[in-house]
């Protein structure tokens, strides 16, 4: 085995692993070879395809062998804000069945890559997509594409087939409305000619399989959160109680689903196998850790990036908006971020120049935004209802409530409008659903968690996803409906008329992208 070459950065370990790696598991390949007949370590293609699409280049590739060593923190990588970095509780196995590849070639690296957040980003979709010819495991035909039954005979008719991955990063989800579902399907627009009243396409944003600690549902519309009548892990105040079964159970249930469905395998993971990919995940904390105007984001006070992220404590029903934190019996805490209070005050000085000093103040105001800056929150299905209240006064926090995090303490999804018709883009389908019983209509872009449960009052609810990482991952929302996060602040500005000066605009921006 090679000598391991570190470099010690305030006295943490850090190791050069990067999505190259996780390209030779799942991406990167320059012909039709799936990465099951070829080996992750030694593929040559996978070595070489460090190239940059955005601005920024990736990190170098190691050996498997050399990344496997031991846990700590890997090397940063470059994003446009700066540089984001993953700690690893543990050693990383190149031989973990999160790299390898199942049925169609892919594996789970295939959708989850460090370069991007442990996401998929659109530039490097189109990275690896010129680099394959379309042949990379990412592009099949059962998610990848528009349609499943969409032309991909040619190189061009590929390009128009995965238009949608590779424009926004987004993945096919084929589900059909439950039966017994409180609405039906009035009428279906789909651009590509798929989708009916036998199965809804469903274009969503792979979720990043890091920071999985502070998660309480697991995909953007719950199907995999998993219940459990016996668990004492229930929302406080139901009735009859939901409760739900440990997040280490609904994540090998979803790793499964994700070989079987995503991998087209031919058979179920076996218990080790799920365990083992799960285990590997829970182990991931990524954050920024440098930006490019603030420089490094642990110095001075401040505590950001991965390290301190995994030091953070969790647990079901935490800092809970409506019930007080379920352990302590604490009201609410809306002061949720508690990264960069130093940052306030800061002045120039030794190596502290004039403009960083700036912008540290100015993430230090964006976290103060976050906590503190009133919003009126109303017509929020699984916020409002739930209070009782037209009119909930609150802030940030109160939908990003797990301090540090940005998570939502226990499984409840929200309808903030993201997938509201109004906002339908010609590349989106466009869904009319009918009430049943009333006969109200509904036009929704995505009916997210009624997909699962039937009902009415949970079209358009979405689960809360976490900030930490975010600036990696790009676009945002379920949907990838918004470019950059300037673009989700002038969302939520707009949606709850909260009056954003251009200058909160952009300290909450440097804040959010300081996560």
């Amino acid at each position: 085995m090679k000598k391991l070459a570190i470099n010690k950065v305030s006295s943490v370990t850090v190791f050069t692993f990067t999505a190259v790696l996780l390209a030779a598991c799942g991406g990167g390949s320059d012909s039709g070879t799936s990465t099951s007949e070829k080996s992750a370590a030694t593929d040559p293609v996978a070595q070489e395809v460090a190239t940059t699409t955005d601005g920024v280049a990736d990190t170098p590739n190691v050996t498997a062998q050399v990344a496997a060593t031991q846990p700590g923190a890997l090397q940063p990588v470059p994003n446009q804000a700066g540089s984001v970095q993953t700690f690893r509780t543990a050693p990383i196995d190149p031989n973990n069945p999160f790299f390898r590849p199942f049925g169609n070639g892919r594996t789970c690296a295939s959708c989850h890559q460090e370069n991007q957040g442990w996401s998929l980003t659109p530039n490097r979709v189109r990275a690896r997509f010129d680099a394959s010819g379309g042949n990379d495991p990412l592009f099949r035909l059962v998610d990848g594409a528009n349609s499943p039954k969409t032309d991909v005979t040619t190189l061009e008719k590929k390009r128009v087939a995965y238009s949608m991955l590779l424009t926004k990063g987004v993945i096919r989800v084929g589900l059909p409305i439950p039966s017994g579902a409180e609405f039906e399907l009035a009428r279906v627009g789909d651009p590509y000619g798929f989708a009916s009243f036998t199965e809804l396409s469903l274009f969503r944003r792979p979720l990043p399989s890091t920071n999985l600690k502070f998660n309480t549902t697991v995909m953007w519309d719950a199907r995999e959160t998993l219940t459990d009548a016996n668990s004492n892990l229930c929302i406080a105040g139901g009735l009859p109680p939901l409760c739900f079964a440990p997040l280490n159970v609904s994540l090998m249930h979803q790793a499964n689903s994700a070989v079987r469905g995503h991998a087209e395998a031919v058979r179920d993971l076996t218990a080790a196998e799920q365990q083992a990919i799960v285990d590997f995940e829970t182990g991931l904390f990524t954050a920024q850790v440098f930006d490019n105007a603030a420089g490094n984001l642990t110095v001075n006070g401040a505590r950001g990036g991965p390290i301190e992220l995994s030091r953070t404590g969790f647990y079901f029903g935490i800092n809970d908006l409506f019930a007080g934190d379920y352990r302590t019996g604490a009201s609410f805490n809306p002061a949720v971020m508690t990264m960069f209070g130093a940052w306030r005050t800061v002045v120039p000085g030794p190596g502290v120049t004039p403009a960083m000093a700036n912008a540290r103040q100015a993430i230090a105001r964006g976290e103060a935004i976050f906590n503190s800056r009133p919003i009126n929150i109303t017509g929020v299905p699984g916020l409002n209802d739930v209070a009782r209240l037209q009119v909930v006064r609150g802030t940030c926090a109160s939908c990003h409530n797990v301090p540090n995090a940005g998570t939502h303490g226990v499984p409840r999804l929200m309808n903030t409008g993201t997938a509201a018709g109004v906002r339908r883009t010609p590349d989106l389908p466009l869904y009319t659903l009918r009430n049943r019983t009333t006969g109200e209509l509904i036009e929704i872009t995505d009916p997210g968690q009624a997909m699962l449960t039937g009902r009415w009052s949970d079209i358009g609810r979405f689960k809360v996803p976490s900030l930490r990482g975010l600036e990696s991952r790009s676009p945002y929302f379920h949907d990838g409906s918004a470019n950059d996060l300037a673009d989700v602040v002038r969302f939520y500005d707009r949606r709850f008329r909260v009056g954003f000066t251009p200058q909160e605009v952009a300290d909450l921006t440097a804040f959010l992208r300081a996560l």
